[in-house]
């Protein structure tokens, strides 16, 4: 099955619908799958093997996957924001290939030799004015190439994961149903194209039968009245964001009456964040998503009734699952595993291994599973009694204290619930006598002061000796991937121990 099947399916079951955009004159389901075939006839003499994205986005966006996948070939969204040089080896990489894009990406891909570029404003116009043509039905291989993604990298080089149809297909099915969505419902989208989110929730949107307005660029007011205006039930945000549009919603007061759903991921939500986002919107079920690039989106959810139950729990094993990604999405199962690939205990930490018909685990034609299907996550975590996941972050940033594993997650929660800590980012640096130390790199709050020594003592009255920072720096701001993952090894780099 072919991703593009989902599109007509949703075609056939109410065209007329608005699929894309604004409720007045966006675009219907049965207009995208016509400029799909549109995009689809352009490309049949042409030479390239990859369709690459290269914007913000915008109806271009859905017209140049689904045409990709009619084409029969992979559809690679990439990072407007990467510097020159890199953006260039990623399209030389990638010849002979159709680049959709604008300013300097479409730039630096006109110098590429084998790229054909176009802007994403030009495409649509030139679909809407082509003439209608009989095309092919797309080849319905489950097991071609349909999305080519590069990770975040925030560690290293990015790898290009490789996500076929059969993956994002199964993602689809498995959580969504065909028009579940009224015909009142719209999701906005304000991660970018290149997001594995922004892909997924494209797919699910679509398939459910709720419009999909996108936002290209991400502003927390903008945000905030596009919802109103538009009528937004559903959204899914990166925590920077929500904390960013919970300090608007405090500040106006107005709320979001048309909201139901918000869902986030892509990283750890600090506690304070959520808990008062469950305050100021009440009415709006929460719905916490754990996935990875390589596992076609979510493997894991914490639904709407669990954050209400944890965030009012007086029993802290309950309480504590506000913390958690949930449990796993049906047709997935994770696992835990010790260093020697052994499964260990609920409640002992370890490696959390996945397995599922979503997870494609390959790299460039590398696959990345064990012979019995099992991706290696490389992220730290526990699983609890009744099977809720808690992720701790990545493997590569656990601290090594004399021979002690320590979480950074674990302290960055306790240090985020000081009242005047904005922000806060905990991870190691080498030390003599202890292997790694403890280093804090805290954002205070514009409204309080606070020192190294205090945040030192409420580490260590609440958490072992052994988690109390070495050392505290104090920043205006954390570096983070525009998606708001924290980049750790910025921070190792930039690191200068306060010497008495």
């Amino acid at each position: 099955m072919n991703i593009l099947t989902l599109l007509e399916i949703a075609a056939g079951a109410d065209g007329d619908r608005v699929a894309i955009g604004d409720k007045h004159d966006g675009l219907t389901y049965a207009r995208l799958l016509e400029l799909a075939g549109a995009f689809a006839a352009g490309r049949t003499d042409a030479a390239e093997q990859t369709v690459l994205y290269g914007s913000t986005a915008s109806p271009a966006f859905p017209i140049a996957l689904f045409g990709s996948a009619w084409s029969g070939v992979p559809f690679a969204p990439i990072s407007y924001r990467l510097a020159d040089e890199p953006l260039r080896r990623l399209v030389e990489g990638r010849a002979p290939a159709l680049l959709v894009a604008d300013g300097t990406v479409a730039d630096i891909g006109a110098q590429v030799d084998g790229v054909e570029t176009v802007g994403p404003v030009a495409l649509v116009e030139n679909l809407c004015a082509a003439p209608t043509v009989e095309i092919a039905p797309a080849e319905q291989d489950p097991e071609a190439p349909a999305v080519l993604l590069h990770t975040s990298g925030t560690t290293g080089t990015p790898k290009v994961a490789v996500l076929r149809h059969r993956h994002l297909v199964s993602y689809v099915l498995g959580g969504t149903e065909l028009f579940s969505a009224g015909p009142d419902e719209a999701a906005l989208v304000s991660v970018p194209p290149y997001h594995i989110a922004g892909v997924a929730g494209l797919l699910t949107g679509l398939y459910s039968g709720r419009r999909i307005v996108q936002m290209p660029n991400f502003d927390e007011r903008e945000w905030v009245r596009l919802v109103r205006e538009q009528g937004i039930t559903h959204a899914m945000v990166v925590p920077t964001m929500l904390a960013r549009i919970v300090d608007v919603l405090a500040e106006d007061g107005r709320g979001l009456p048309s909201l139901r759903h918000l869902s986030y991921g892509g990283g750890r939500m600090p506690l304070p964040v959520i808990e008062r986002a469950l305050e100021l919107l009440p009415e709006v079920a929460f719905v916490n998503g754990y996935g990875l690039t390589e596992t076609s989106s979510s493997i894991a959810v914490l639904g709407p009734a669990e954050h209400r139950a944890a965030v009012e729990a007086v029993d802290p094993v309950i309480r504590r699952r506000l913390g958690s990604v949930g449990l796993p999405v049906p047709d997935v199962e994770i696992v835990v595993r010790d260093d020697d690939g052994l499964a260990v205990p609920a409640g002992e930490r370890g490696e959390l291994w996945v397995r599922g018909a979503q997870v494609s685990g390959e790299y460039a034609g590398v696959s990345m599973l064990d012979a019995d299907g099992w991706f290696r996550t490389k992220d730290g975590g526990w699983i609890d009694d009744e099977g809720y996941v808690f992720v701790e972050g990545r493997l590569d940033d656990v601290i090594v204290r004399g021979g002690e594993n320590l979480s950074p997650g674990e302290i960055e929660d306790v240090i985020g619930e000081h009242p005047h800590v904005e922000d806060v980012v905990v991870y190691g640096v080498p030390d003599d006598q202890w292997g790694e130390v403890v280093v804090a790199a805290v954002v205070p709050r514009a409204d309080g002061a606070v020192d190294a020594a205090e945040i030192q003592a409420w580490v260590g009255g609440r958490l072992r000796s052994s988690r109390v920072p070495a050392h505290v720096e104090f920043r205006t701001a954390l570096p983070r991937t525009d998606l708001g993952k924290v980049l750790r090894r910025v921070l190792r780099e930039q690191f200068v121990p306060v010497t008495a």
